[in-house]
């Protein structure tokens, strides 16, 4: 049986990610972020969370932290792609 390709596929940079900031984000910059999930954890650092649609969409969120002076502590991608089959095309 043929497998029908993926009418909706995800660019192979489309993933969740978490983005770590020293230092709590003021309620009023959330908006900023519309669509993430922002969470101040006690240790003092902001996490902002969720979907980023490709690496362009990622280097704009890290622009808004730099912009807002919040020091980047990481970033991290929570799902990764399945690894590639290197004998797939053989």
């Amino acid at each position: 049986m043929t497998q029908l390709p993926d009418p909706n596929p995800k660019p192979p940079d489309a993933g969740r990610y978490e983005i770590r900031c020293t230092g709590h984000l003021d309620a009023r910059w959330i908006a900023w972020f519309d669509g993430l999930v922002v969470r101040r954890d006690v240790d003092g650092t902001t996490v902002i969370s969720g979907h980023v649609l490709d690496q362009a969409a990622l280097h704009g969120l890290l622009q808004r932290v730099r912009d807002l002076g919040l020091p980047l502590v990481s970033v991290n991608r929570l799902d990764t792609p399945p690894p590639i089959d290197p004998r797939k095309d053989i």
